[in-house]
């Protein structure tokens, strides 16, 4: 209470000083170290809202984040969620009619299905990544985010931690894609195109049409975070966020 009355006296003087076109010259050094302590308070009050611009949008990342990868990871968090589902690949696609015809549905089926199942698995990993980002944050950056729109900060973070979010899901969903045999499926097809008169091949990396998948799905629900968080006065969890954003 005292400093923000100090604060605005000083802030009272100086407009006073400044409207009478100056005062008296006894009162120079008072006036000049008023304005010096009432800006020093406009400073640090400046601060401490870009700080807490700051706090609330990392707030907002690590709920938004715990949340999606708890959606995701879960079973049929990625097979049963249509917005994010890793489908057959193309060069898959192309061939999926002969396939069929050939009696190969189950085996399609059971790639598909063994992919989300592997992307399900790795998805957890994301969260430190994430976090690790946000150290990197900026003023500027803070700001621009609070002030965007509702997918602001999903699109700052995926521009971020895309790449090296994949280098490290990478070895994760190959490790999760042996253990749910999605490697042994996807030779399966391979063999049985080989079998099929004008089916074509197969020209995609396996390793890399999951991981991306595993991550673009992990983004969209994070996104989906986010816009609550902006929107949605109940998805605001802390009292930070809704300070906040409630402000915006």
């Amino acid at each position: 209470m005292k400093e923000s009355l100090r604060s605005s006296a000083g802030m009272a003087i100086f407009f006073l000083f400044v409207f009478l076109g100056g005062a008296p010259s006894s009162s120079d050094a008072q006036l000049k170290e008023m304005f010096r302590e009432f800006k020093g308070n406009f400073n640090t009050e400046s601060k401490l809202s870009t700080e807490k611009i700051i706090e609330a949008l990392k707030e907002a990342l690590r709920t938004g984040t715990e949340n999606a990868v708890a959606m995701v990871s879960k079973q049929d968090g990625y097979l049963k969620n249509e917005a994010i589902k890793i489908l057959l690949p193309p060069s898959v696609k192309k061939t999926e009619a002969f396939l069929r015809a050939a009696g190969y549905g189950p085996q399609l089926e059971a790639f598909e299905e063994s992919m989300n199942r592997a992307a399900e698995r790795a998805a957890p990993i994301a969260r430190d990544v994430f976090w690790e980002s946000l150290k990197d944050m900026s003023i500027s950056d803070a700001e621009g985010i609070l002030k965007g729109d509702d997918y602001a900060a999903t699109t700052y973070f995926k521009e971020k931690t895309f790449n090296p979010l994949f280098e490290q899901f990478k070895p994760v969903v190959n490790q999760s894609m042996h253990g749910v045999g999605v490697t042994k499926r996807y030779l399966e097809l391979v063999e049985a195109v080989k079998k099929i008169p004008f089916a074509g091949s197969f020209s995609f990396n396996l390793d890399d049409y999951v991981t991306k998948g595993s991550l673009e799905g992990l983004f969209t629900m994070l996104a989906r975070e986010e816009k609550k968080i902006r929107n949605d006065p109940s998805a605001r969890v802390t009292d930070i966020l809704k300070e906040v954003f409630g402000k915006r």
